[in-house]
């Protein structure tokens, strides 16, 4: 049995679906209205699970009663949440997502202010009991300690590059799998140019680093040639959790033993799988269906 901790955020997404998204101020009916768990590291544990791994999530929620349907969410995926932190009298987190009718969203998030970022606890997890330990960039002293843990027991690390307000660079040199979306390799090194980019945040660690990049599938860097995995043509509906579903299935490839392309072209037939189906995690396949799906690439 593959085990993975996923650590980062878990917050609850309230999505509404429109024909267009708007754009500019005024006022928009939608067509559609869904609640359902999300948050990179969060979503990332699912599709893990869904693949077969043991996963725990590792995060914190309040003691509200979004925080307990996030909890309950989780555990019905078979996710385990018993190193989550609640905290009393404090607020979960929570973001508004439209999505278009093409499967384009806009995400405003809420990082509630009400949980501790203080990530002291995390030393009396043993960080030796997983294969790989996968993290986001959005609990930031989270994501450094999980890294630093693991590295010191030899577990496999990496790290969900996504957009963030903080300089990132630190947690990239603690990962041996550095895994960006385009926008948070962008910030972070300042490059347009995805292969510029790419090169750019290697000279920050001695392990790898990709790009996925939407539709256009994912880039990275082998023995120092670009590499690329196009994306997978399908129906899409709901892109929302796209890029967390690409870095749990990765996970749970490098826990396999399988990075590089192989690994990378089966977490990018996992992530377009899940935008067939509405909301971040009611489209995960299994492993089955995943490796069905491949078999018609050949």
């Amino acid at each position: 049995m593959i085990r993975i901790a996923c650590v980062g955020i878990a917050v609850m997404d309230r999505i509404y679906s429109v024909g267009d998204l708007p754009t500019e101020g005024g006022k928009y009916v939608a067509n559609n209205y869904r609640e359902v768990g999300g948050g990179p590291a969060a979503t990332a544990a699912v599709a893990a699970a869904r693949l077969g791994a043991q996963v725990d999530f590792i995060g914190r929620v309040g003691d509200d009663d979004i925080g307990i349907s996030l909890l309950h969410e989780l555990e019905s995926f078979g996710v385990s949440t018993r190193y989550t932190q609640r905290f009393t009298q404090a607020r979960s987190s929570q973001s508004a997502i439209v999505v278009d009718a093409q499967g384009e969203r806009i995400i405003v998030n809420y990082p509630s202010p009400d949980l501790m970022t203080d990530a002291s606890w995390l030393d009396a997890i043993d960080f030796s009991q997983w294969d790989v330990v996968l993290a986001d960039v959005r609990w930031h002293e989270g994501t450094k300690k999980a890294l630093t843990l693991a590295r010191q027991a030899g577990v496999t690390t990496i790290l969900d590059g996504d957009i963030t307000p903080q300089d990132i660079a630190e947690l990239v040199t603690l990962s041996d799998h550095a895994v960006f979306s385009a926008p948070g390799l962008r910030r972070m090194t300042g490059e347009q140019s995805l292969a510029l980019a790419l090169e750019k945040s290697k000279m920050l660690t001695n392990g790898q680093v990709y790009v996925t990049d939407g539709s256009e599938g994912c880039f990275w860097l082998e023995n120092q040639n670009l590499m690329h995995q196009p994306g997978f043509t399908v129906n899409v509906v709901d892109t929302t959790g796209a890029g967390d579903v690409f870095h749990g299935a990765y996970a749970f490839s490098l826990g396999r033993g399988e990075a590089g392309r192989e690994g990378i072209r089966f977490a990018s037939a996992v992530a377009a799988l899940k935008c067939t189906r509405p909301g971040g995690r009611a489209g995960i396949p299994d492993r089955d269906q995943t490796c069905s799906f491949l078999s018609l690439y050949g």
